[in-house]
């Protein structure tokens, strides 16, 4: 199903939304006040060391990185409805400037959701680029002013990884890559101390960045290959949080259907499933991000995000590792579906048939 406060075919409005109005709202959005901050509340396994600047950052192929930086970080000492209001526009410009990522948007869309209607798919993409745009807004506030997002989140299915817990078992928790990625990771961390697992960007200022940013949020970031680190958390009981849903290859997965249509399907999380203590094994459960609160937030009002965690994926992994990677890509599917449009599709999910590269995206 769909989010209608996000995504309405019916209700789209002409691409002229009017900028929010500088006139002070008559609902006040003040906290409490000695309420407890997002700062206060956080849980944490560890506190990770930063990484060093490297003198290699400031030569001329780097520039336009620390430009857009300049540019964007003062942006997020504006109140949240302008920041929406902006990742709006921004958002909008992409879509129409980057013709290849609209381009593989549209052909995933249209490979997930053929019953649907051209026109339809057209403004889904449309409103993924949108949500990605507020998305770029709701990672820089979490890596740099997180208290902006104090009392705005809710949570169910926590019983299901606290009860593991009570059971002395790591926890893996399988995320997707939803636009408000990083916040996520925020969002949880009021609720428990998360750590997790990435992978290392080709460009080293923007690495450096990213990794940076996400120690104000994650007790430990894990590499993909760094096998050690990942059985340390394993072996201590923490959570750690992995997401399955991108496009590497059949070297290390699977075929398995995602949204009806074959994909390669990392399965690492089943090996990971195997790590630690055999009489105490991870639980391996799922998580779903969600902005609830419509785009052009309404004046007066804050945003909203809840926080969905799956029942423990039963008897996995199994014998057979395509069923557990159907399964893993069935229960991440049913959580996309909640609102489509908040999953980044502009990722070359299909690229990859059985016997290799597609020419699907040309």
């Amino acid at each position: 199903m769909k989010a209608p406060e996000q995504y309405d075919p019916s209700k789209q409005p002409p691409n002229t939304t009017p900028a929010p109005s500088m006139q002070p709202s008559n609902k006040s959005t003040a906290i409490p006040a000695g309420t407890p901050t997002i700062k206060q509340t956080q849980k944490r396994t560890a506190h990770a060391d930063k990484k060093p600047f490297q003198w290699q950052f400031l030569l001329p192929k780097y520039w336009g990185i620390w430009l857009l930086f300049l540019i964007m970080l003062p942006m997020i000492y504006l109140p949240l409805r302008w920041q929406f209001w902006l990742g709006r526009k921004l958002g909008s410009f992409i879509y129409k400037a980057a013709g290849s990522r609209r381009r593989d948007t549209l052909i995933n869309l249209k490979l997930a959701f053929p019953e649907k209607p051209e026109a339809e798919r057209e403004l889904m993409a449309k409103q993924v680029f949108v949500n990605q745009g507020i998305g770029v807004f709701e990672t820089l506030c979490a890596w740099f002013r997180p208290d902006v997002f104090t009392r705005t989140v809710s949570i169910s299915g926590l019983q299901h990884l606290v009860n593991a817990q009570k059971d002395n078992r790591p926890i893996i928790l399988l995320g997707a890559h939803y636009t408000m990625l990083d916040l996520g990771g925020l969002l949880c961390a009021q609720f428990f101390p998360v750590d997790c697992m990435y992978r290392t960007q080709n460009n080293p200022l923007l690495d450096w960045f990213i990794y940076n940013g996400r120690t104000n949020i994650f007790g430990k970031q894990i590499s993909s290959r760094d096998m050690r680190s990942l059985v340390t958390s394993i072996k201590a009981g923490h959570v750690i949080w992995y997401s399955p849903d991108q496009d590497y290859g059949l070297k290390q997965g699977v075929m398995a259907p995602f949204f009806g249509v074959p994909a390669a399907t990392i399965t690492a999380s089943r090996r990971m499933a195997k790590l630690g203590n055999k009489e105490h094994p991870p639980a391996v459960m799922a998580l779903h991000t969600y902005r609830q609160t419509p785009d052009n937030m309404p004046r007066g009002k804050r945003p909203h995000y809840h926080l969905t965690i799956t029942p423990e994926l039963e008897n996995y992994p199994s014998r057979d590792e395509v069923a557990d990677a159907t399964r893993v890509n069935e229960v991440l599917e049913g959580l996309i579906r909640i609102d489509p449009t908040q999953w980044m599709w502009f990722h070359r999910r299909f690229k990859h048939g059985p016997n290799g590269r597609t020419d699907i995206y040309k």
